[in-house]
């Protein structure tokens, strides 16, 4: 498939015997096609036109974006599981400490410290979070682990055996937004896929997931 391209960022193309439907990924510099190996080149080529612009325009937001974050600095706030924390930059401590409403980190190397604390500290709720949407759902019995994900590409995953990663980033979202990606993981416990039964399951306990997934797209880069 080698010449396929739009504005000028090169289309991978990754075809399965296993895939049903054909879904389009796009990354900061990054396009990919997947797709059922069934589909000739002519139809992922129309699939592919159909979607021009919309890929366009997602390859043009993320080239818009800042090429880096500021490194955490005093004073900043630090929106955490629903609270608002303030940073605290201090050359006597070795190891992020929380203390009431401050997070105080080690004045050498706040970012990496930032991140340790962020996973340690939201490992717990996430798995609580988790259960509960399991237990509404009536998959509890099909949980397996929950763990606490740094994907570059995913705010979460479910494995077929049950275990279920959410990104460590997620704890600055807005509270319903994290709920929202605790549920849509949760849900595939029971659907492995996006069908419309699987989307069924996530409406049946949030009826406005929708609002918060829109949320996840304009604004998680923020996070």
């Amino acid at each position: 498939m080698s010449g396929w391209d739009i504005g000028g960022v090169p289309v991978t193309v990754q075809r399965s015997g296993r895939r049903r439907t054909v879904a389009l990924q796009v990354a900061p510099g990054a396009v990919t096609l997947y797709a059922p190996a069934r589909l000739t080149a002519a139809q992922l080529q129309t699939i592919l036109d159909t979607r021009r612009d919309w890929v366009a325009r997602h390859l043009a937001e993320f080239a818009a974006r800042p090429a880096g974050r500021p490194a955490p600095h005093e004073g900043q706030r630090l929106p955490f599981l629903g609270e608002d924390l303030q940073l605290r930059l201090s050359p006597a401590v070795r190891a992020p400490l929380r203390d009431g409403q401050q997070l105080i980190l080690p004045a050498a190397g706040p970012e990496a410290a930032l991140e340790i604390w962020t996973r340690r500290a939201c490992a717990a709720p996430y798995r609580t979070l988790v259960a509960h949407y399991a237990a509404r759902l009536g998959a509890a019995d099909r949980l397996g682990r929950v763990t606490v994900s740094g994907a570059r590409t995913r705010w979460g995953s479910c494995a077929a055996r049950g275990d279920i990663r959410l990104h460590w980033k997620l704890s600055r979202a807005p509270l319903p937004v994290l709920h929202y990606v605790a549920l849509h993981e949760a849900a595939h416990l029971l659907e492995l896929n996006h069908s419309a039964r699987y989307w069924a399951h996530v409406a049946r306990v949030m009826p406005d997931w929708a609002a918060h997934r829109v949320w996840l797209k304009a604004y998680g880069h923020t996070l």
